[in-house]
């Protein structure tokens, strides 16, 4: 790589070779605009090591072979490039900021425009690097107060309608839950969709949880995207404290009926969910099982996970715009 495109700013990986943030760019005629033809994957650092990345990118090669994307680029190399992703940017991360690899490819350029001059054939290789306290720098307060989780009119979509289990770039059913979650009075409200049968599915954005005696629920893995980070939850850190997983369907009355709730999620990995629609959960704060669970995540990584998003939140939390987030969409 040029070593004056490297000291410019943050570089992407792009198709094979690494060009300035400001110039990564598809056409207007690529798939992924016309269709949100796009899977994608999001990652994360704990320590600047990077956390579960071939897991992620294990659920990004099956997307790509149920879409029937044509990538050539194995994953193997995929894993390479993100690691040159990191290594070529890290110079330009502070002592304290994460590693937040977001991961896209597309079909590329629709057929009948093929023709134009310059454009990139074959699907489009997108692997970018940023800050993780971008994703995160509003979001300390949480695990103080918790999250209350609204449920909207806006559902999920079946997987026989478009699988969920593929993360693609199909996601305007999630922005329309975050307008709507945004409406309601009060602070901390978080879109949770139900799926067509009206049982719980996921949030916008993150899986949903809720615990009764010493018993990790999840919602049927069915309808939702099946998380790094759920998984995670179910299937090491509750076998290392020694508690059960169950995977069921899930009604609002067990919600309301829960000792407790929280959602998972790549970038703040847990959070608290303490109301739902504005009814107490257990007894409307933080649990204490949810505490024992982030403590052990954090103590497996070697990163007090809290301390560092509110550490985030009080430097950067002031820079937070009304622009939507891929949580919720300010009022």
């Amino acid at each position: 790589m040029d070593n004056k495109v490297k000291e410019s700013g943050r570089v992407v990986f792009m198709n094979g070779k690494f060009v300035p943030e400001d110039q990564a760019k598809i056409s207007i005629y690529d798939s992924a605009l016309m269709f949100g033809d796009m899977v994608f994957e999001m990652t994360r650092s704990f320590n600047k090591i990077q956390f579960k990345l071939r897991e992620h990118l294990e659920r990004l090669y099956a997307g790509l072979k149920i879409l029937r994307i044509p990538l050539q680029m194995t994953i193997e190399e995929m894993e390479k490039h993100c690691y040159e992703t990191m290594e070529a940017n890290d110079h330009l991360f502070s002592k304290d900021d994460e590693h937040r690899l977001m991961i896209d490819v597309s079909r590329g350029t629709l057929g009948i425009y093929q023709g134009v001059h310059g454009l990139h054939k074959g699907p489009n290789v997108i692997i970018a690097d940023f800050p993780l306290r971008w994703t995160v720098a509003s979001m300390g307060n949480l695990f103080e107060s918790g999250i209350n989780a609204v449920i909207t009119s806006q559902r999920a979509i079946p997987g026989h309608l478009l699988d969920p289990k593929i993360k693609n770039r199909s996601r305007i059913h999630y922005l329309m839950a975050n307008i709507e979650a945004s409406s309601i009075a009060g602070d901390n409200n978080w879109a949770l969709l139900l799926d067509p049968d009206g049982f719980v599915a996921e949030g916008t954005g993150d899986n949903f949880f809720i615990i009764k005696n010493n018993t990790i629920i999840s919602p049927e893995g069915r309808n939702i995207l099946r998380g790094i980070s759920r998984d995670y939850v179910m299937n090491e850190l509750a076998a290392q404290l020694g508690m059960n997983v169950i995977e069921k369907n899930i009604e609002a009355y067990d919600v309301y009926t829960a000792d407790e709730a929280f959602m998972t999620g790549t970038p703040f990995c847990m959070l608290p969910v303490t109301n739902l629609n504005g009814s107490p959960i257990g007894d409307g704060k933080v649990g204490l099982k949810f505490k024992r669970i982030l403590s052990q995540w954090s103590s497996n990584v070697g990163v007090d996970i809290e301390t560092q998003i509110k550490h985030w939140n009080s430097v950067d939390g002031h820079n937070q715009t009304d622009a939507p987030t891929p949580y919720r969409f300010k009022k």
